[in-house]
């Protein structure tokens, strides 16, 4: 990774890294379950993420190095390669939907991922309320929004 990295919206063309990304989190993080198979998220992405979600991803020099999507208020998945994590590419993505986005962000974080909400936290992100795994996972998670500082949580 030699060149500037950049958030842009993303095209058709890199859903399927951004399936692969989040794939491969899927198999390198231990405590979490494949409850899909690689294909079927990969479908999921071509029908549901890339058509009715907007997906924004970090690019260098052409290649894409992680995603975030959301609807309206509401991120559905931030996720980064392994070789761009710790390098300031969440907070990249974070940051553009925040200054291009809604007035108000809200997301789900797995508690076992005790660097994503450390990092959210960082971000401005408040707690809202926790489970302990209503989720297709059974895992436990955190809610946590933020808004615009002109904005009430």
């Amino acid at each position: 990774m030699q060149g500037m990295p950049a958030v842009r919206e993303a095209s058709f063309g890199d859903m399927a890294v951004c399936a692969d990304i989040f794939n491969d989190w899927v198999d390198e993080t231990p405590w979490m379950p494949r409850v899909h198979s690689r294909t079927d998220v990969t479908g999921y992405y071509e029908d549901i993420v890339f058509k009715q979600q907007q997906v924004w991803v970090v690019d260098v020099e052409g290649s894409n190095f992680g995603f975030l999507s959301a609807t309206d208020d509401f991120v559905t998945a931030l996720y980064l390669h392994r070789d761009a994590r710790g390098r300031g590419f969440g907070k990249m993505l974070l940051d553009h939907v925040k200054l291009n986005g809604s007035a108000k962000l809200s997301l789900w974080a797995f508690e076992a991922n005790t660097k994503a909400p450390a990092f959210y936290r960082r971000e401005g992100f408040v707690e809202v309320r926790r489970t302990t795994g209503e989720n297709e996972e059974g895992l436990p998670d955190i809610l946590f929004c933020w808004a615009k500082p002109e904005v009430a949580v």
